[in-house]
């Protein structure tokens, strides 16, 4: 039961994502890439301290340790995905962002010689399919932007892979509470070295920017982090790759995109690698395709 209530609050997550893409194409009229991740991690920080300052108390080396390694990777993967947004289209941003599904499975047979999940690994394949179907135009070309988000999806995968192996022995809320810390603090660091400089903004933007900190970084992180204690990594990653889904059913309701089939194909290939995660296909089953079982040792979580 406590599995199925860790998958509902990664959909959750991939959700409030998803509508996330919204307020950041309006944020960014007001505000620099850098300053919107340092005032949205800030917020997330602030919030968190506030609601659960009681658990402070409880807060030890090991886990400013595992936070401080999580909030590193997070905002190297936004930092790096949002200087590659200035050299590539946002549709290949979105699905070379959306890899890190594929790599995090490698990460565990590669570091801890972790059993692959058969269905998972088809799952993970299939989703990264949809989401090229879902948000590509076709291009041969590669550039530096490319190369950039490539590199973000990385950074992503191992967010997502060390937030499920660091959460199993610590406490999920307080995690994502120092890696939120450390995010603001790198993010602010970064803004002082450009240069930059905070000043008034129009209420569209305020809200904006609220809604990234409470509800895109605080909340949907919290939900992360707390649900990974009860899944697999590559079942997050794979649930939590619906983003881009969400994404576009909040751009058709909000912004009025039109419905495309070459979309509704993404969206259904999408469906389908969650559905082979989850219930690993019974007829599948039937014809004796068992686990990957790649590399000696480690376990498989499931």
């Amino acid at each position: 039961m406590r599995k199925y209530i860790g998958e509902l609050a990664l959909t959750i997550t991939a959700i409030i994502w998803g509508s996330g893409f919204v307020a950041s194409s309006i944020a960014l009229e007001h505000f620099t890439p850098y300053q919107i991740l340092a005032i949205r991690f800030f917020i997330g920080a602030v919030i968190l301290s506030i609601v659960f300052y009681k658990k402070l108390k409880g807060i030890n080396k090991g886990t400013i340790f595992k936070g401080a390694i999580l909030g590193t990777f997070l905002y190297l993967a936004f930092a790096l995905q949002t200087v590659g947004l200035q050299f590539t289209t946002p549709s290949k941003n979105a699905f070379l962002t959306a890899v890190n599904v594929v790599i995090v499975p490698f990460i565990g047979l590669l570091l801890y010689k972790r059993k692959m999940d058969y269905f998972e690994l088809i799952g993970a394949f299939l989703a990264i399919i949809g989401i090229g179907v879902l948000s590509l135009k076709l291009s041969s070309s590669i550039n530096i932007g490319d190369l950039l988000t490539l590199a973000c999806a990385v950074g992503f995968a191992f967010h997502i892979f060390y937030t499920a192996k660091f959460v199993k022995d610590a406490d999920p809320i307080l995690l994502t509470l120092v890696q939120m810390t450390t995010a603001a603090l790198i993010g602010f660091a970064v803004v002082f070295f450009k240069g930059e400089s905070f000043h008034t903004v129009e209420m569209g933007g305020t809200l904006s920017i609220l809604y990234l900190g409470i509800f895109s970084t605080s909340a949907a992180f919290l939900l992360q982090t707390v649900a990974q204690k009860f899944t697999t990594d590559t079942k997050a990653a794979i649930i939590l790759s619906t983003e881009s889904f969400w994404g576009m059913v909040f751009s058709v309701l909000i912004l009025h995109e039109v419905l495309t089939i070459k979309m509704a194909f993404g969206a259904i290939l999408i469906l389908g690698a969650i559905i082979i995660s989850e219930t690993k296909v019974p007829f599948l089953t039937k014809i004796k395709i068992k686990d990957l079982k790649f590399g000696r040792g480690g376990q498989r979580d499931s």
